[in-house]
């Protein structure tokens, strides 16, 4: 559905031909545009009123559009089937509840936050979270781009990072600068970590000993809820955590990773060379937490999700219809057999 609103004019009307084309007065533009929009009258009835041609009139409309005086917004209509295919969903992977976003009208990562950010405040506004508690957040391109969005106002509440930081370059891979939008949007306070994701073995036991790497991973047993991102299966990614070997055909063989905790299709956790130094949040802390919040998007991640849901270390997700249906069909009874 569509819908526009004339921005009132501030110039004096009139219009003027010359050999250059019309050049119209903003007055004349949005009485023009009041009436075809709003009055609901036709191009021939303006131009009446107006005591100028059809094709003025159409020209007159155009130009009100391209300088803003009309702006025009196309809304998705709501489906209306979209509460009991969440709530079906939810039912079929054993979450506690999925909330659905909007349709992405793009596939831009930005998009994410639009489409996704409301239902992720929804969800923080109502977890009961106070001064002092713990709020995880992880990596990744969906948590990131909500990270930016308008969430609730929840001053006092502690942001910690779920993994330490990689060398990318992206800014979606640096754990604390999810931790820090985030915390800026609640009005929290934000703890940093200030460790590599895969250390080496000296430098992981005196990160340990560091009181202020010890301060998060204390932290990560104190923490609430979390705000998590769900990897696709590494063999299907052009971009991975720097520590990440794709000649290790055990971690390119998962399904998929939550806070670069790696499973299988059922969810069991998949151990890659130098995994034990792994400074991030277990499966296990996830678990153990009143909530956590899955964020993904796309049909490609239909596996990852799945195997998050059967590794029960998600209890809520986040996602968008399209998702949603996707990962229904896949999990119907009969889906194996098609």
């Amino acid at each position: 559905m569509a819908s526009a609103t004339p921005a009132p004019p501030s110039a004096a009307p009139g219009a003027r031909e010359d050999g250059a084309g019309a050049r119209f007065s903003p007055e004349l533009m949005y009485a023009a545009a009041r009436m075809y929009y709003l009055e609901e009258a036709t191009q021939a009835q303006v131009s009446a009123r107006l005591g100028t041609s059809r094709a003025t009139v159409s020209r007159l409309l155009s130009e009100a559009r391209r300088q803003g005086i009309v702006r025009i917004e196309v809304v998705a209509p709501p489906l209306a089937d979209d509460g009991d295919l969440a709530d079906r969903l939810a039912s079929v992977l054993g979450l506690r509840a999925v909330h659905l976003g909007a349709a992405a009208p793009t596939g831009r990562s930005a998009d994410l936050g639009i489409t996704l950010g409301p239902a992720v405040a929804r969800v923080l506004a109502e977890v009961g979270l106070e001064p002092g508690d713990v709020l995880l957040v992880s990596s990744g391109r969906s948590t990131y781009e909500v990270a930016g969005t308008d969430l609730p106002h929840l001053p006092g509440v502690r942001v910690a990072p779920t993994v330490g930081g990689t060398d990318q370059a992206d800014a979606w891979y640096q754990t604390n600068e999810a931790t820090r939008r985030v915390a800026e949007r609640l009005g929290g306070t934000p703890l940093f970590l200030f460790a590599p994701a895969l250390p080496g073995p000296g430098l992981y036991e005196e990160l340990l000993a560091d009181p202020g790497t010890r301060r998060v991973l204390d932290a990560w047993d104190e923490a609430k809820v979390a705000l998590v991102g769900i990897g696709a299966p590494p063999r299907t990614r052009t971009s991975l955590a720097s520590f990440v070997d794709r000649g290790d055909p055990v971690i390119m063989g998962a399904t998929g990773d939550v806070c670069n905790r790696f499973f299988d299709e059922q969810g069991r956790p998949v151990a890659f060379r130098g995994a034990e130094r792994l400074v991030a949040t277990t499966l296990d802390h996830l678990r153990a937490l009143e909530r956590c919040v899955a964020v993904a998007v796309g049909t490609e991640k239909v596996p990852s999700i799945t195997a998050a849901a059967r590794a029960r270390c998600i209890t809520d997700l986040v996602t968008d219809p399209v998702t949603a249906r996707a990962l229904l069909a896949a999990n119907r009874p009969d889906a194996d057999a098609d």
